[in-house]
């Protein structure tokens, strides 16, 4: 599955490694008492990140990085893992309903319905997954990650071919905001290359998730989705942002924390994590390894 809920993570026991995969490399670590995020770069054109065509490019690269990290000792004892995949290879969405059937069978026939005219490939043969969050308006908000199956397949393929079996699959910036505050109104803004993913959390639930690639990572290009994103959260979400929380800016990140918290007027400031600084390449694993530290 795409996404998994924290009451899973409270039931089960953590796999014994987790990856995170973006078009720079595979961050990995291995679940335990003191856990160590490594890297290993991909070539360049490895990946292309789409949620509509193939994104493994060069499989035979990105199948030899994946053996290299596998063939670890600590690797080949670890046969669960968790696959955290690049934002932009999905479709993530918050929608809203009046009522939500009980059924699972209703509800993905529901969610794929309402999915349908807005998403770029056939709903019908995706792989789905989606949680509804626990009622805090008339309204139920449901939380939908959705992607071609083949691409899933493609990025699970190796670390399969390598013994391991990931039963927890979700995106970068759905487990990076374990590392965001749950109280008050709060954006995150997550820079992978081109593509700036923003998702927006009010006490914990998630209201609102924008991945979109944007001409170019440059400040004044993600000033110009921020802004109209601040002033539509302000119209339709009942309040004004309190936090913004910057991911993946690299050298710009002080300059952009100035200018957002200028041109925006809220407190602005870099994502943090226990185990470093997140980064595009790794903010979904520390995520998800301060989410296991948590409740395990």
């Amino acid at each position: 599955m795409l996404l998994d809920k924290l009451k899973a993570l409270l039931r089960e026991p953590p796999p014994g490694m987790a990856f995170e995969i973006s078009q720079s490399g595979i961050a990995a670590a291995r679940i335990g008492v003191r856990a160590e995020v490594e890297f290993y770069p991909l070539k360049q054109g490895t990946l292309d990140i789409s949620p509509v065509k193939e994104n493994v490019v060069d499989p035979d690269e990105f199948a030899g990085v994946v053996r290299a990290i596998t063939s670890s000792q600590a690797a080949r004892k670890a046969k669960d893992i968790a696959l955290i995949l690049p934002d932009y290879s999905t479709r993530l969405a918050v929608l809203d309903f009046d009522s939500f059937p009980s059924d699972p069978k209703e509800q993905a026939s529901l969610v794929r319905f309402r999915l349908k005219r807005s998403v770029p490939f056939d709903v019908e043969s995706a792989a789905l997954s989606y949680f509804a969050q626990s009622a805090a308006r008339k309204k139920i908000e449901v939380v939908v990650a959705m992607a071609p199956l083949e691409i899933v397949a493609r990025y699970e393929a190796p670390f399969r071919a390598a013994g391991m079996n990931p039963g927890l699959v979700t995106t970068s910036s759905l487990a990076a905001l374990e590392l965001a505050p749950e109280a008050g109104l709060s954006v995150m803004a997550k820079l992978a290359g081109s593509v700036l993913t923003v998702p927006v959390r009010d006490k914990g639930h998630l209201r609102l998730v924008r991945c979109l690639e944007v001409p170019s990572n440059t400040l004044e290009d993600i000033a110009g989705v921020l802004l109209p994103t601040f002033v539509y959260i302000e119209d339709n979400l009942g309040g004004r942002p309190e936090k913004l929380l910057l991911c993946g800016f690299g050298d710009d990140t002080q300059e952009a924390v100035h200018r957002f918290r200028e041109e925006l007027a809220v407190d602005v400031e870099p994502l943090h994590s226990p185990l470093g600084m997140p980064q595009a390449h790794d903010a979904g694993l520390l995520g998800y390894l301060r989410s296991v530290a948590r409740n395990n």
